[in-house]
Order: C-alpha cells, then structure tokens, then sequence
C-alpha cells in the first residue's frame, strides 16, 4: 500500500512538472546598453528607463507571439562610453543570449559593439548613434531610429551661415567618433553655404578646462562657434566663453541640445546663445502622443526626459512588434520583418532603408531661453 501511495505521488509530481512545463512562460531577454556611469551617466539612465517605459507596458498588456503570451525582461548594462567596455559588455550579451539589443547610446561605443552583435546574429537598434560609419559597414543587425550626422550636420552648417549669417566660424570637437563626425558634417556644409573656417580646436570627452583653446579662438573674432561632443562639456565651455567675453552664437548636435545643459552650463547661457538640433522630430501631429509620453516617464521615474527616451522606447517597441510579426524573438526568424517593418511609434513611424537608417529622418533645431529649450523648427 505504502508503495502504491508512493507511486501515485510521484506519477502526480511528474504529471505536474510536465504540465507546468507545457505552460511556462517564455521569458525573452531584450538588452539596454549605455553610460551608467561616467560624465554621460544621465543620458545613458535616460536611454534605459525608456526601453524600460517599454517592456513594462509589454508585459503589462501581456504581449504575444505566436499567440502565446510572453514575458520580457531588459538586461541593462553600462559601457561608461568606452569602447573598450562597450566590446567586453557586447560579447557578455551574446553569452547571455539576449534577443535584441538597444544601444548603445554613443557612436564610439555604437560602431565596435555592432560588428560583435552582427557576428552572433543578434540585431542591435541604437536609439541615438548618429555617426554614418554605423550603418555603413554592410551589416544586416545594425539599425538606428533616429537620423545620422551627415543630415544633422548638414542642417546646422547651412543655419549658421544662411539664417544666422555667420561668416567667419570656429570648430571644436571631442575626438569621439559622435564628437569629430557631426563636426566634420557641420565644416563642409558651412564652406559650402559660404562660410569660413577660421580655426579647429580638439578636446576630450573629459575635458574640463577650456581656457588655452577658447583663447585661440577668440582671437579669430568668431560669429559661431561649434562644438563636437556632449553637454558634459558643452555646458562648462560655455561658462568659461561667458568669463572670457566671448560673445559668439554656439552651436551643436543633439550631444548638446538636451534638457541638463541649462544647469551645466549655469550663468554662461544667454537667452538665444545656443542653436543645435536633436536628431528626431515631432511634427504638430505627434505633439499630443510625446506630450503623454513625457508625462507618462515623469511619473514613472519621477524626473523629466533628459535625451532620447522616447526613441529608446520606440526601438525597444518595434523589435517587439517585429517578433510579433515573424511569431518568433528569434533574431534568425524576426529580423527580416525587422528590416520591412512601418511601426507607428511615439517619435512618428519607424520604417528603415536597406543600410538600417530610419526613413525620412526628422530633425528638430532648439535654442535656450531663461533656462528651457525652446522649439524653433522641425525639418526634414
């Protein structure tokens, strides 16, 4: 009887187990790479709570693929904008065998990682890497929603010379692969539009003592000058500008133009000093969706949107619709749809070009006054 009874038990325990087998939920792991740490701890914290903003709401309206309802989890990992760090955490996520990868925030950390993603086969969409060298390396797993610094640069060379009637214009970059390239852009578009390129100055991504190179360019009395790099340094070169009686308009890609740099920058920042432009964009009709996002985030996290959030949710949502369209999270099988997807997100739809460049990328021009950005233009 004893034996019988025991039987029973563990025919009942392994019923069990089978049946609980049969119903467990798949657990789908979708990574989040960028600072966590380092001068551009902010932007990469801003990055990961919207892709996080995005699975949370996944899992909440409980998300299916091939009908069955799924449970993702974000992976998030710091690559301190190093691009030494940026490779090491890369190969950890293959190990980890994560299903998509958003990130990184950098192009410098960007444009290494990428080619260790494409060798696995796992698809990488970068909410914010804007330098071209990204998506031109062939690669079919890299992917970017947000436009790249030969439109951007472009854009802002043209403005300073033909709206703000800059002629004579001083360049400063960082040396990163973001920093240097958005530059580079920025100098052709403006000799072409007229202007001249009255000196070139380089720092560091660290830097924070400005004083020989503001020197410099002062002495070249500049209408503009333009900086390469992020608001970590931006802001403090624009309160050494001020103690040095620069005057001169200053200019930047999306590095700059964030929602910190008033309080970076402090009493250096003069109301309509600052022209730079955001790769991204929001036409009047996608006001009312971003207006809810931002305030959806504040609640969440309790602070404002600082960079790119809302691209890092759009990607983390449109990998997501692309499982569900190929009824797989394998990359193998939902990357194809990835490539073909048209994904109406927050930012405006997401459809990508045959390199993994978003589609008629908008870019958004801001200025500063008392202390807030300030719209002046969206174009595309």
């Amino acid at each position: 009887m004893k034996n019988t009874r025991t039987l029973i038990a563990l025919t009942g325990a392994i019923a069990f187990a089978f049946s609980s087998a049969a119903y467990a939920q798949e657990v789908i792991k979708i990574a989040h790479v960028g600072p966590l740490s380092g001068p551009n701890a902010h932007m990469g914290k801003d990055n990961e709570n919207g892709a996080r903003m995005a699975i949370d709401e996944l899992n909440a309206k409980n998300f299916t693929i091939a009908g069955k309802i799924v449970k993702f989890e974000l992976v998030g990992e710091d690559d301190a904008s190093d691009p030494k760090q940026a490779t090491a955490v890369a190969t950890k996520l293959v190990d980890a065998k994560v299903a998509a990868v958003i990130g990184h925030l950098n192009s410098g950390t960007t444009i290494p990682a990428s080619r260790i993603y494409n060798d696995a086969g796992i698809a990488q969409i970068s909410p914010s890497a804007t330098n071209p060298k990204y998506t031109q390396q062939g690669f079919k797993t890299a992917f970017r929603v947000v436009a790249n610094d030969a439109q951007l640069g472009a854009v802002l060379g043209k403005y300073a010379v033909t709206t703000l009637k800059a002629r004579n214009i001083a360049v400063v970059d960082d040396r990163t692969a973001y920093g240097q390239g958005v530059a580079e852009e920025f100098a052709k578009s403006a000799q072409s539009a007229g202007g001249i390129i009255v000196g070139k100055q380089f720092t560091t991504d660290k830097a924070t003592d400005f004083n020989a190179i503001l020197t410099s360019i002062k002495s070249k009395k500049p209408d503009v000058v333009f900086f390469g790099g992020m608001d970590a340094v931006g802001g403090p070169m624009l309160r050494q500008m001020k103690q040095l009686g620069m005057s001169a308009k200053f200019m930047g890609g999306d590095g700059i133009c964030t929602g910190s740099l008033p309080a970076l920058a402090g009493d250096g920042l003069r109301d309509d000093q600052v022209v730079c432009a955001e790769a991204g964009g929001i036409d009047d009709a996608g006001k009312k969706g971003m207006e809810a996002f931002r305030a959806a985030y504040k609640k969440k996290f309790g602070i404002d949107v600082v960079y790119n959030a809302a691209y890092a949710y759009d990607a983390t949502m449109t990998v997501a619709a692309a499982m569900h369209k190929a009824n797989s999270a394998d990359p193998a099988k939902y990357l194809p749809e990835l490539a073909r997807i048209s994904y109406k997100g927050v930012t405006g739809t997401i459809a990508f070009d045959d390199k993994g460049d978003i589609k008629h990328g908008a870019l958004t021009l801001y200025t500063y006054k008392n202390g807030q950005r300030t719209l002046l233009s969206v174009l595309k």
